[in-house]
């Protein structure tokens, strides 16, 4: 079920549900996707990778693989170029160059099992496989840490040398006078939390802690090079932003942005996990090597192994408020895995883990600590459902203390455009009440719940969503259709919400715009695809794209009729209209035009302000087996504000799948690791993600608060519904059997482990 509240009626196009402009070749199997790049030649690589969490390389010894009949090429980190030492300032904070590198593959030594330290380039997939196996490596073990107290311990062994980042001020800084792996630490605060609490009649402080999950995404990694003889560097992909695979390659190779080009192919699934590439440049230097296209992807145990899942956290809080249920005070401290290298979303939860909430007293710290597992990637709403799962548990618990309706409390708290954040920054339009009083007045929250060991949870989330850099252009045909080429990958059905913003403006037909997705050298700089940006902020860009395209079409339409061009104007019927009742249809004009030889193409760059931040707040009803732990999820609705939806079924859709990723972390979804770094359940038959058959229909209800900073109200909506899973599922687990469970996942076995400890057995 699908309520859309407050739905605009003024639009032809957007808010309509039509077929997406990619549709048919998915569906008839055409679609190109990134596996599917074999240009004539291509040789295969296959990437030899530690069998250690933690170990100094001794030797590499590839002789006997490249013996072998087939085999063309070998690289190491020694056939990278010198990269003198400088600063890379990325959105977590500035890195030393020579980790973009390390990254990728070992040079000195290895800090998780799968990391790369050669790759090996053959005729045949299976040849490159026997190849890298031949690939010797000598390696002198040293102790792995695999948690966040263990990387925090007094006396533990360093990840990194202190002295190779002394340059870079609050990376790696001394802790109580000492080295350790806690690689940046950050506060946000406002008011006076000591004040706060004082003056609190309740203070309840909670510790709550989360596992290590990867955004599981069918297509695994995938990239094809061809590094040709002028010098040139192509390369087709599986990414979410070619613009940044292209920026981050090119200094690594030691290449001029101008001589690399990316190619988006189709992507299957990313979520986040593939704004980061971990093939590219060594398929780029064999091909180097070479002289012929090589092409690489990995396994499903890699992508597990190697490739950047979500941080596992632990989490305190602390809430105060007054017995009427005023909420006073709120502090919270965060612990991120960064994995191998710096890198947590620690600002993600920092800035969003009191968001939903008014309260004029806030404390947050947050910190992350490098540990032997593979490093961190960014996963929808970056940091935001660790710190979300406990605050929202503390909630509930303080609802139930104070004997108040848990979406009441919100309600009583909620916030509102001007109330000041933790960083102090003040909310724009935001609809937080809204969202809340639409779940409390949802046929969900006013059902009854019904048999023993039953229980109903809900939860809030915030996201503060992206602007930056988008680009756009449009070619005006002949027919009177329309091109539409962006520099955004399509990886939720962009392609449709953008044409219809499009159309839109236009006064057009959605069927008479093709849009597609351009590469790096077909398109001005975009940026990528994440952050929920890409209908706001390149829809943005489309609309200017149709402006200018509509301004060309009136001074054209002038010269036609001799007339000046402020007697013309562009209807939005898509006529345009001059004095003495001369008018020219869209498919007239174009024709026209056409004939006399010219060319209408409009273009735009936009990094557009107004950012809409999106609310979410979820129900969630379960029933818990007290003999054996399982919780099923008995019903789900997700309540959200989406600004305007474009395409209601895409927002619907990206709800959805949000929620039920969330739901997946809190009952199952974690990574397992043996004492010596080995992940214990690296494929999808271990590694339990929900399926169809586990789940119920998620209901969505969309509240419809348009964005007063963007042409069609748009705000972000992909991201937030993954922040209230974990605590909506937690506290109705709560309500089911009363138990707080405050380590996810809440497994069959976590869920028993906790029924024994109560009942004494």
């Amino acid at each position: 079920m699908t309520t859309t509240q407050d739905a605009p009626s003024e639009y032809r196009i957007v808010g309509t549900r039509p077929v997406r402009p990619d549709g048919v070749d998915k569906v008839t199997g055409r679609a190109e996707y990134g596996v599917d790049a074999r240009p004539a030649g291509t040789l295969y690589a296959r990437v030899k990778r530690s069998p250690h969490a933690h170990a100094r390389i001794i030797r590499i010894d590839a002789s006997k693989a490249l013996a072998m009949p087939g085999v063309h090429a070998v690289v190491t980190a020694a056939d990278f170029p010198a990269i003198p030492h400088s600063i890379v300032h990325t959105n977590r904070g500035p890195v030393p160059i020579e980790w973009g590198r390390e990254t990728l593959i070992a040079s000195e030594k290895v800090l998780f099992k799968g990391q790369p330290v050669a790759a090996i380039a053959a005729s045949d997939p299976h040849l490159a496989e026997d190849a890298m196996e031949a690939i010797e490596v000598e390696y002198e073990v040293l102790p792995a840490l695999m948690s966040l107290d263990e990387a925090m311990a007094p006396g533990a062994p360093l990840l990194h040398d202190p002295a190779f980042t002394a340059d870079i001020p609050g990376l790696f800084d001394p802790v109580d006078g000492r080295a350790t792996n806690r690689a940046r630490w950050m506060e946000v605060k406002l008011g006076d939390i000591a004040q706060g609490f004082a003056e609190s009649d309740v203070v309840i402080e909670r510790e709550f802690s989360t596992s290590t999950a990867h955004q599981g995404y069918i297509e695994p990694h995938t990239a094809t090079a061809l590094w040709n003889h002028d010098g040139h560097l192509t390369i087709w992909t599986s990414t979410q932003g070619a613009f940044g695979v292209r920026d981050s390659l090119a200094p690594i190779l030691g290449l001029p942005v101008s001589k690399v080009k990316v190619v988006p192919l189709e992507i299957g699934g990313g979520f986040g996990g593939k704004l980061v590439y971990y093939l590219e440049p060594l398929v780029a230097l064999l091909s180097k090597k070479t002289g012929k296209p090589v092409h690489s992807t990995m396994s499903r145990t890699e992508v597990f192994e190697a490739s950047g899942p979500t941080s596992a956290s632990k989490t305190r809080v602390k809430i105060g408020a007054k017995r009427d249920g005023t909420l006073v005070a709120g502090e919270v401290h965060l612990a991120y895995e960064s994995g191998a290298f710096p890198g947590a979303p620690v600002p993600g939860g920092a800035r969003t883990a009191l968001a939903p909430y008014d309260l004029p007293h806030h404390y947050v710290e947050g910190y992350e600590v490098v540990l032997n597992k593979p490093k961190v990637a960014a996963y929808r709403a970056p940091g935001a459902p660790q710190a979300a799962f406990a605050v929202e548990s503390v909630l509930d618990e303080l609802a139930e203390q104070l004997g108040i309706d848990p979406i009441e409390l919100r309600i009583k708290n909620a916030s509102k455009q001007g109330t000041k954040r933790s960083e102090g920054v003040p909310h724009g339009s935001v609809a937080t009440e809204q969202v809340l009083r639409a779940a409390q007045n949802s046929p969900h929250y006013r059902s009854e719940l019904q048999g023993p060991h039953v229980g109903r949870g809900v939860a809030s989330g915030f996201w503060f969503n992206g602007g930056n850099d988008s680009s756009a252009y449009g070619t005006l045909n002949s027919d009177g259709t329309v091109t539409l080429v962006t520099g955004s990958v399509d990886i939720g059905g962009q392609r449709a919400s953008l044409a219809m913003q499009f159309a839109e403006t236009m006064g057009m037909r959605y069927e008479d715009v093709g849009s597609f997705v351009g590469d790096t050298e077909s398109i001005g700089f975009t940026a990528n695809t994440g952050g929920s940006r890409t209908t706001f902020a390149t829809g943005w860009a489309v609309y200017e794209v149709a402006e200018d395209i509509k301004r060309q079409l009136v001074r054209r339409a002038a010269q036609i009729w001799s007339v000046d061009a402020s007697d013309v104007g562009y209807d939005q019927d898509g006529v345009v209209r001059g004095p003495e009742g001369k008018s020219f249809t869209l498919k007239e004009i174009a024709k026209a035009l056409s004939a006399s030889g010219a060319q209408i193409q409009g273009h735009a760059s936009v990094k557009p302000g107004g950012v809409g931040a999106a609310l979410s707040t979820h129900i969630c009803d379960v029933e818990v087996d007290p003999d054996t732990g399982k919780v099923t999820i008995l019903r789900y609705t997700a309540v959200q504000d989406v600004g305007t939806a474009i395409h209601p079924s895409y927002a619907e859709g990206q709800i959805q799948g949000g929620a039920v990723q969330g739901i997946g972390q809190a009952l199952n979804e974690e990574y397992v690791y043996s004492r010596d770094g080995n992940m214990l359940n690296a494929s999808f038959l271990d590694y339990r993600m929900p399926v169809a058959n586990d789940l119920p229909e998620i209901e969505t209800i969309l509240v419809e608060s348009p964005n007063p900073g963007h042409p069609y109200g748009v705000r972000g909506v992909g991201e937030v519904p993954i922040v209230p899973p974990h605590a909506a599922v937690a506290n109705a687990i709560y309500d089911a059997i009363g138990i707080r469970v405050r380590h996810l996942p809440a497994s069959p076995k976590v869920i028993l482990e906790e029924l024994l400890a109560r009942d004494g057995k």
